[in-house]
This record gives structure tokens, sequence and C-alpha cells, in this order.
């Protein structure tokens, strides 16, 4: 689903876009730990591109086709689920290890594109591996 938005506005509780057909959608900020926990600045220094909004600061995205996906969690994917669970994992530094885009990383947790089960696999080792790190710390 390639969604064409043409404006992003914050307010003190939602992320809005409106598509170029004149719909829009919200996404509330309570939703996401680090938008919560976010200066009212911090949330208005975001960028947009092509698939998504960018807060550089708060290492946090969201893409434009998860505004349209259901709220619920049974149907959030499972890289969703597992990095809303914990949310202190740098999902950037995540994307960087693996040597993909961070916006394509977004796509994959919001459940825009789907990861091939060699990506899949190589995120969950990827936090295998920094879980084993964290544990090797005396």
């Amino acid at each position: 689903m390639k969604v064409d938005v043409t404006k992003v506005w914050v307010d003190d509780t939602y992320v809005h876009i409106l598509t170029s057909e004149g719909v829009e959608r919200m996404e509330a900020i309570d939703n996401y730990e680090r938008l919560r926990m976010a200066t009212p600045e911090q949330l208005q220094n975001f960028e947009t591109d092509n698939i998504g909004i960018h807060w550089p600061e708060l290492d946090e995205d969201l893409s434009y086709e998860g505004f349209f996906k259901a709220d619920a969690m049974e149907e959030r994917s499972e890289l969703y689920v597992l990095f809303k669970r914990f949310p202190q994992i740098n999902v950037a530094g995540i994307a960087r290890s693996l040597g993909i885009k961070q916006s394509l990383m977004a796509a994959y947790i919001c459940g825009t594109k789907k990861p091939s089960k060699a990506r899949r696999d190589a995120i969950v080792n990827e936090l295998h591996a920094l879980g084993r790190a964290l544990l090797e710390i005396a």
C-alpha cells in the first residue's frame, strides 16, 4: 500500500497525516514511548519522506502505511510486538548493525513490509547477540 501524504502535523495528543485524497489519519502519541516521553519541542522536530515520519533526536519512526493498520496488537507484526515490548532497544542501531536502512526496519516493524525468512532470522539473531553481549557485562 503506497500512501501519498501531503501534510504531517503533531499536536499534544496525536500525530496526524493528510493524504492527497483528503483522508486524515492519526496515531496517538501515547502509543509510542519515545514520543510520549518527548518534550513538545522534540515532537515538532521531525522529518518526512515518501514512506513515513522520523524524529532523529528521538530515534522514532512512523510509517504512513501504519496509520491505516488496525490498532489491535494481535494484528500487529511479530517485530512490532517485540520492539513495543522492549522500547529501550535502539531500532536504528539494530538496522545499522544489519546493514539495512532504518526506514526499511521501521516498515518491517509496523508490518507494511514483510521481511523474508532470512531477514527475519538475521534480525532475531542480532537481538540475541545483543542479549548475549549484555549478559557478559560484569
